[in-house]
């Protein structure tokens, strides 16, 4: 029997991948990890109360102690927990240097102590920086241009390091942007549908016209599957994950709108964040070569069943919007001035 140790996991993909895991392998002895920060929602994995399955545990990366206990009775780990929005990082970066990558210092340290035989680092495409004219390639270089990729970007390298250095059995997933239900509601997606469906303005970046490769978060569950029980062969490698689907903020403005039925006027262009990305796209040609995973649900049906799904679970989000401190207080610094 696989015991899992999911960090991250009442988090947004997290979540879903956990709800995955347990559904499909019933077998499986799944521990979830998360320090319930502002993003983090038992909410999201109520599904799984009272599963034989499963165990949720109330606690830090950073910890050693509890990392230590967790990691000694478990054989392999999926790594999400980070600090992942980069808004958030260019206001403060020092939560993220010591969550992305101290926090994942800590894990690598007890995995090698207790012989953990598959680590998979749930990494990003913001590492890459831009998109060279094409889409990104594991073996190009990483330029990252946020706090926030930065810091994603030296925990896929001290993770890699562990590989390098003591022989640790780790794989990488770079991911496209995410979208699908749980998604905390500052970012862009779960942002304007709840903006739309309470007829307030949906704040585009800049001109909108940046653009990013877009994954629903079961398909990137699958592809986490994937690494997760890849063969040792694979060990020490990266893999981008993507639909391959492209689409700018004004055009995922667009779908949202008309499916709402809301006018474009909600739309409202504010002051670009600096550092901002032009496009994010990564090739995963790698993964479907030599994995054979391909990316099963198309955008435009995602999209509609994510808008659904938030259209249906308000009491969800509104219970983050209108009463989550920590939430209020910081889209009031970020887009007062904007």
């Amino acid at each position: 029997m696989k015991k899992v140790l999911v960090t991250g996991g009442a988090g947004f993909i997290g979540s879903n991948f956990a709800i995955y895991l347990a559904e499909k392998y019933p077998d499986y002895q799944l521990i979830v990890l998360d320090a319930l920060t502002y993003a983090g929602n038992l909410d999201n994995l109520k599904s799984l109360s009272g599963k034989k399955n499963y165990k949720f545990v109330h606690g830090d990366i950073r910890d050693p102690k509890i990392v230590d206990e967790l990691m000694s009775v478990c054989d392999s780990v999926v790594h999400f927990a980070a600090e992942t929005h980069v808004d958030r990082s260019i206001v403060d970066a020092g939560s993220f240097i010591t969550t992305d990558v101290y926090g994942t210092y800590v894990l690598l340290e007890a995995a090698k102590k207790y012989g953990i035989k598959k680590f998979v680092h749930i990494s990003t495409d913001e590492v890459y920086g831009e998109a060279p004219g094409r889409p990104s390639e594991e073996e190009d270089a990483l330029y990252p241009k946020s706090p926030y990729a930065a810091s994603k970007a030296g925990a896929d390298r001290l993770v890699y390091s562990y590989f390098t250095t003591y022989g640790m059995p780790i794989v990488i997933s770079r991911c496209a942007n995410n979208y699908g239900p749980y998604q905390y509601p500052e970012k862009l997606i779960p942002l304007f549908v709840s903006n739309a469906i309470e007829d307030k303005l949906l704040p585009v970046y800049g001109s909108g016209k940046n653009t990013r490769t877009w994954i629903h978060a079961l398909d990137h569950c699958s592809a986490i599957d994937v690494l997760l029980h890849c063969d040792d062969s694979f060990n020490g490698q990266a893999f981008n994950i993507s639909s391959k689907e492209e689409f700018s903020v004004l055009d995922i403005a667009a779908v949202i709108l008309d499916s709402l039925g809301k006018p474009k006027s909600l739309l409202k262009h504010v002051e670009d964040r600096p550092g901002h990305v032009v496009r994010h796209a990564v090739d995963p040609s790698k993964i479907e070569k030599k994995l054979g995973w391909t990316s099963k649900i198309k955008f435009s049906d995602g999209i509609k069943d994510t808008i659904k799904w938030y259209k249906d679970n308000q009491d969800w989000w509104k219970k983050i919007k209108d009463k989550q401190k920590d939430y209020i207080e910081f889209q009031k610094k970020w887009y007062s001035n904007r």
